[in-house]
């Protein structure tokens, strides 16, 4: 059973700006997502727990230096996408 994505409005506005000024990402965004909703455990992704004031959220990986950081709810099976951009940004 795969997980559900969520896409919050926020959400929507973020990836927009974000793969507007990144367009060469798309592919690899893209890749990462049909991931996360299959197997969020992949390790390919890198999911983990934040620290600190993010600690509520996990973060994934779409490459060495962007990052899609996320609600994860281990019951509901249910992702919801809160970030997105590069590591030093969504941190």
């Amino acid at each position: 059973m795969n997980y559900i994505l969520i896409y919050t409005e926020s959400y929507i506005k973020r990836v927009g700006k974000f793969l507007k000024r990144n367009l060469h990402l798309i592919s690899q965004y893209e890749k990462a997502l049909k991931i996360l909703e299959i197997d969020p455990f992949h390790p390919s992704l890198r999911l983990h727990r934040l620290k600190g004031k993010l600690r509520e959220l996990h973060s994934i990986s779409i490459n060495i230096s962007y990052r899609i950081t996320l609600e994860f709810y281990f019951t509901d099976k249910e992702i919801v996408l809160v970030n997105v951009g590069h590591h030093n940004d969504v941190y």
